[in-house]
């Protein structure tokens, strides 16, 4: 199926919230709990309209030995970037703009249900969990906690919390394993062929080379190829294959 004839299963991320969340005016309305790095609720307003954002400044990131200081931001909107090319999973719209603690990412706030994550949902959702996986695999995400796929109001599973991603080394740490050696998906396997393809010469390279070096977006390139060639969901390894807390 054509790129522009598939559905994305995003939130509409070409008008009024890109728009709102690139132009409005960001207030915070405070500290979201449980965050190591500064992670501010803020509502952001403009013409006429208002949406709940999560705002990650660039000078709240808490130092981390493996991931170069101050670009955490930048790797959460690279995740969106991925995710709306791919179109899945759900990643709610994010942008990288100034506001009041500095640059930052800024992304949608998700209306969630606070009693639900990957270890009550996994069963019944596996497409969901799918997507996720191979998606984590592609961006090699260090940080797939239970808690950051959300069940939206409206049903949807949303993947959130990709500061930790696009690292040169593997660091795939993930509570999602349910899927080893499994036989991914043709269309998630055509969506990432055409990924690597967009990641070695395309609009999307040029996109990323804002927001990612060079080597990281040639490894995320190799690591699209890989898994295509692979044909199959990976196992753990190397390093540690779990996040903590797992939730």
């Amino acid at each position: 199926m054509p790129r522009d004839e598939r559905p994305s299963g995003l939130i509409p991320a070409g008008g009024e919230v890109l728009d709102l969340l690139a132009m409005g005016s960001i207030g915070v309305l405070g500290v979201l709990p449980g965050s190591s790095n500064f992670t501010f609720l803020a509502r952001v307003e403009g013409d006429g309209l208002e949406a709940l954002a999560v705002y990650k400044p660039r000078e709240g990131e808490s130092p981390l030995w493996d991931f170069p200081l101050g670009t955490l931001h930048r790797r959460e909107v690279a995740a969106f970037v991925v995710a709306r090319f791919l179109g899945w999973p759900t990643v709610p719209p994010t942008l990288l703009r100034d506001g009041p603690a500095g640059p930052g990412s800024v992304q949608l706030f998700v209306e969630f249900d606070p009693d639900q994550h990957y270890f009550t949902l996994h069963e019944d959702r596996g497409e969901d969990f799918r997507e996720i996986a191979a998606f984590d695999v592609v961006v090699n995400n260090a940080d797939r906690k239970a808690g950051h796929c959300l069940l939206g109001r409206d049903g949807r599973i949303f993947a959130i919390d990709h500061g930790t991603c696009f690292n040169v080394d593997p660091k795939l740490r993930t509570v999602v394993w349910d899927f080893v050696g499994e036989a991914i998906p043709d269309r998630l396997l055509e969506d990432v062929a055409a990924l690597a393809n967009e990641l070695r010469a395309g609009d999307l390279r040029a996109t990323l080379g804002d927001l990612l070096g060079p080597d990281e977006i040639d490894a995320t390139a190799r690591r699209a190829e890989g898994l295509v060639a692979e044909g199959r969901f990976p196992g753990p390894g190397p390093g540690r294959p779990f996040p903590w807390p797992v939730v």
